[in-house]
């Protein structure tokens, strides 16, 4: 197992050299000039060119590229042209936020969603099966910026029952003011990742359901339960455990929109800003930072499947 893990992490190398070249090239060629938003709109011509000289925006691409590239070989993704701070050090700042919502929003969606689609499953065709697949479509077409105005509508503006926007770390301010404000994030965000969950484990559930083996526990008159969750959840396991690991895409995706409907100091606002501002460090080392979670999700996705199905070996 370990000569696997190690083949694939070298498989990441060329996959980030490409992640890291796109993006690069992306952020240079479209139009816009960070020097120009720093000087202002009142900046002459002379003042552009010499902060350009400055950021070394008016070198050849390729020196750019392979300066910049040096830098993030040694663990250094730059310093952010607006603040002046290293990138690093902007990252580590919000990344508290972002990480507690995107694990609320895991550990909610998963002892909702998983449940759920067994039960559809198990009922395939009466009405809990209907009210979730109704869900699940309805999940899916709502964009999640709609989702969290309304859900600020009705829990926050009509019932009064939850914060509007703003964060509360659960380290210094305590568990209580936490969940109260990362409650409608984790909502808005946890819908979306319950109805793709809760379909694909419907669908998985009813294909092992009508195996052999199933038929023949409940012939040997073990419990309805202990069928459910013995012989049929973990042999469904493994489509499940992929499109949880998949859904991260979709996570990292909305947690963008979520902290900036939400006003969350979290890696999506500063994406958020850094793109507004064309601050390219920004911009590339979170991106960078995206793709490697991405990558290395995925990897222990692979892994987790010998825990569910013994016959894959690596």
């Amino acid at each position: 197992m370990w000569g696997y893990v190690l083949r694939r992490l070298l498989a990441t190398v060329p996959v980030m050299g490409v992640v890291v070249l796109v993006v690069f090239l992306i952020l240079r060629l479209t139009p816009g000039d960070p020097a120009a938003v720093i000087a202002g709109d009142y900046a002459s011509a002379a003042d552009i060119a010499r902060i350009r000289s400055q950021l070394g925006l008016d070198r050849p691409l390729l020196e750019q590229f392979l300066t910049w590239l040096a830098q993030v070989l040694r663990g250094d993704l730059g310093t952010s042209i607006f603040t002046n701070l290293p990138v690093t050090t902007l990252i580590a700042q919000r990344l508290e936020p972002t990480l507690l919502l995107a694990l609320t929003t895991i550990t909610f969606s998963v002892l909702v969603a998983v449940p759920l689609g067994t039960l559809a499953a198990w009922r395939a065709g009466g009405l809990l099966d209907r009210c979730v697949m109704l869900f699940s479509v309805a999940g899916f077409s709502v964009p999640v910026f709609v989702l969290g105005y309304l859900l600020i509508y009705l829990f926050a503006m009509g019932l009064q029952l939850l914060p509007v926007q703003g964060y509360r770390s659960p380290f210094t301010d305590g568990l209580g003011p936490f969940l109260r404000h990362i409650a409608l994030p984790t909502l808005t965000l946890g819908t979306v990742f319950v109805a793709l969950i809760a379909r694909m484990t419907r669908a998985t559930v009813m294909d092992v359901l009508h195996e052999d083996h199933v038929r023949t526990a409940r012939a040997k008159g073990q419990h309805e339960l202990r069928v459910m969750t013995r012989h049929v959840l973990r042999n469904a396991a493994v489509p499940i455990v992929t499109v949880i690991g998949l859904g991260v895409a979709l996570l990292i995706g909305g947690v963008v929109v979520t902290e900036s409907v939400y006003n969350i100091p979290g890696l999506g606002r500063l994406v958020l800003d850094a793109v507004l501002k064309r601050d390219y460090p920004i911009i590339q080392g979170l991106i960078i930072l995206f793709s490697f979670v991405y990558i290395l999700i995925n990897l222990v996705i692979d892994l987790v499947y010998t825990l569910f199905d013994p016959r894959i070996r690596y």
